[in-house]
Order: structure tokens, then C-alpha cells, then sequence
């Protein structure tokens, strides 16, 4: 049984096969994956955000030529489109609105312009949610009919799937988990992005966990993180890697982050009840892989079940992502299949995807 991230040959793939797209701020990842979610070929170029949206999706569109041309299948085999950028957006208008790392993006309808370059239906989701999206279908939370999935990374995204169905919201603005409030004191520090005081993101995001740091570390604690701060901007990376070869300070830091995150995890999971919650991003601590990696992520359960009702405290469960940082792509086409699957049930033509 291959891993959700292996290659498989076109030879034993199932058809239909769905096309992902993942934009992020430096590059945009493309896969096609086959009917049951094995991939069958990747590529990644850089999105080169200045030169505008519209000439990153025309590049999109040349690659996946390219890549489909590789792996030999044809335009004719491919069902759907899936497309996952950062917020802010309006699924519903098919427009990316302001997204905060693309300052050139702005308001422009690139569902309309990804649809007409690839000729398919094209599903379009925020970064975070298509993420959850991945995970549900072949992930970490595949044996779950719901689940919740907070991504860590500059700040924190968030993806909430409820007995099957992403919820988007009526404004696109669902699932926003990074934004829910969990510190109402005056001095409440500030989200990441320069929104309101006490939000989620400013205590659990790697912007927020670097701040901490260095305000300690300004403060005059000890810490092998101040041989490395002389040569370099402090980061959330720098910071895990300390903690690996033993800095007390830089534990407390991320131990500290858990304690935060458990408060956002347990309001979530009291509101949705889904059974599992996925930590993922890129600010992982090295995962279930690292000694630190463990303990942030036993630190979050240790204090979700002090926090959580009784009835959900040892029945949820609390693990990382395991799709990996490189596989949005699987996370987009995910939400294709499901969209096409839903349009032909409709329809009645469930054995037809050309």
C-alpha cells in the first residue's frame, strides 16, 4: 500500500484523475492524482507573485501540459481542477481578494481564468481548508467523518470538515480557527497580520512564537539562542533546533505555544465535536519524528484534556498531519473529486468523467 505521498505508475492508477494546483508565496505546487488518491506525477514552479496572477496561471496551466504530457494522459482523462491559495477570497464568485503575502493580487477572478486555461470545472478552496480537505480524504483523519485541522506556520490557517462537507462560510471566511479570540486582557498581544488583540495566531503562529523568544531573550534569560541571534534574524526553525540540543529557554517557548493551542483546540472541538484534530504547517517541531515534536504535541493533549468537557476529553484525538509540507496538490484535487462526484450524482452520469 503506497504512502498518500508515493508515486504510482499511470498502469495502475484508477481513472478519473484530478488535477491539483497549491499556490503559495514562493511556489505553486502541481499533481495529478488518480480516483482514489495515489499521485501520479508532480511538479512545482515558482509563483513569482509580481509578475500578477493571471501570468501564474497561464505558467499553471503550462505545467500541468507538461507534467500530464510526462506521465502520459491525456487532457480527455482528467475529470476536475482543484485550486487552493492563501485568503482572503470569495469561493462563491471565484475571486482572490486580498491575500496578504501576494500584494499584487488583487480582487481578480482566477477561478474564471484557471477554468477556461485548463478547459474543466475548477474547485477552489483557502490554503488551510483544502489542506483539512487532504487529510480527511487520505490522511491523518481518513477514518473520521469529521475533523478540524489547524495549519502552523507565519500564522495559523485553520480547515473544518463536518460529516464530509468543508465549511466555507457565507463570506469565505469559515474555518478561520487562527482567528478566534482566546486572551481578552487589555495587554493581549497582537495577530500577526495587525488585526485585533488576543486572536489565536498571536500565540501559536511562528511569528508569535519568535516574538516570545526574543523578548526573553531582551529581557536577558540565557540561552544558546543568543550565540546564533548575533549572525542571523531569530526564527521559529532556529528556535526548535535549540530546543532539540537542549535549551531551556527555547522548550519553554514551544511548550508554552502548546498551552495556547490546547485553548484554541478545546473551544473548537467543544463547538464541532469531530472526533480528531490535525496539527499541521510548517512549524511542526519535527513532528511525531523529534523528541521536541513529541513533547509539543503531548503538551497540547495534556492540557486539552485538563481544559476540554469530560465527554470529548479522552475521546478525541490529537495528531500531526502526515501528508506533508509538499502536498497541497492532494488537498486541491481532493476537493475536485469531491465536487465532481457530487455533480454527476446529480445528474446521474457518476461513470462518465469526460
Amino acid at each position: 500500500m503506497p504512502s498518500p505521498t508515493d508515486i504510482v505508475s499511470t498502469a495502475n492508477a484508477e481513472r478519473p484523475f484530478f488535477l491539483g494546483v497549491d499556490v503559495g508565496g514562493t511556489n505553486i505546487k502541481v499533481g495529478v492524482l488518480d480516483n482514489q488518491g495515489h499521485t501520479v506525477g508532480r511538479m512545482q514552479i515558482p509563483t513569482d507573485e509580481e509578475r500578477g496572477v493571471a501570468d501564474a496561471m497561464r505558467r499553471s496551466k503550462t505545467a500541468a501540459d507538461e507534467l500530464l504530457n510526462s506521465i502520459q494522459v491525456d487532457w480527455d482523462e482528467v475529470a476536475a481542477v482543484g485550486l487552493g491559495t492563501p485568503g482572503s477570497m470569495d469561493i462563491s464568485k471565484g475571486l482572490i481578494l486580498q491575500p496578504p503575502n501576494m500584494p499584487t493580487w488583487r480582487n481578480y477572478p482566477i477561478v474564471k481564468e484557471l477554468s477556461e486555461a485548463c478547459g474543466k470545472p475548477v474547485s477552489y478552496a483557502n490554503d488551510a481548508n483544502a489542506a483539512a480537505y487532504g487529510e480527511y480524504w487520505i490522511g491523518g483523519a481518513r477514518d473520521f467523518n469529521s475533523m478540524i485541522m489547524l495549519t502552523l506556520g507565519t500564522g495559523v490557517g485553520g480547515g473544518i470538515i463536518y460529516e464530509g462537507v468543508s465549511i466555507d462560510g457565507a463570506n469565505s471566511f469559515g474555518s478561520e480557527c487562527g482567528h478566534m479570540y482566546i486572551d481578552s486582557s487589555p495587554d493581549a498581544r497582537l495577530c500577526v497580520w495587525g488585526g485585533g488583540k488576543g486572536q489565536l495566531e498571536a500565540y501559536a503562529s511562528a511569528s508569535a512564537v519568535v516574538a516570545r523568544a526574543q523578548e526573553a531573550l531582551d529581557a536577558g534569560r540565557r540561552s544558546s539562542l543568543n550565540d546564533r541571534v548575533d549572525r542571523a534574524a531569530l526564527t521559529s526553525l532556529m528556535i526548535y533546533e535549540e530546543a532539540e540540543a537542549g535549551d531551556e529557554l527555547s522548550m519553554e517557548i514551544i511548550l508554552e505555544t502548546a498551552r495556547y493551542l490546547a485553548i484554541g483546540v478545546t473551544t473548537l472541538v467543544h463547538i464541532i465535536d469531530p472526533g480528531v484534530v490535525i496539527l499541521g504547517g510548517a512549524m511542526d517541531f519535527g513532528g511525531n519524528a523529534s523528541q521536541t515534536g513529541r513533547r509539543f504535541i503531548a503538551e497540547v493533549r495534556r492540557e486539552f484534556k485538563r481544559l476540554a468537557y469530560h465527554s470529548v476529553a479522552d475521546t478525541t484525538t490529537i495528531d500531526y498531519a502526515i501528508l506533508g509540507g509538499h502536498a497541497g496538490y492532494i488537498r486541491a484535487a481532493g476537493i475536485a473529486r469531491t465536487a465532481w462526484l457530487k455533480q454527476n450524482a446529480a445528474t446521474g452520469r457518476a461513470g462518465n468523467y469526460r
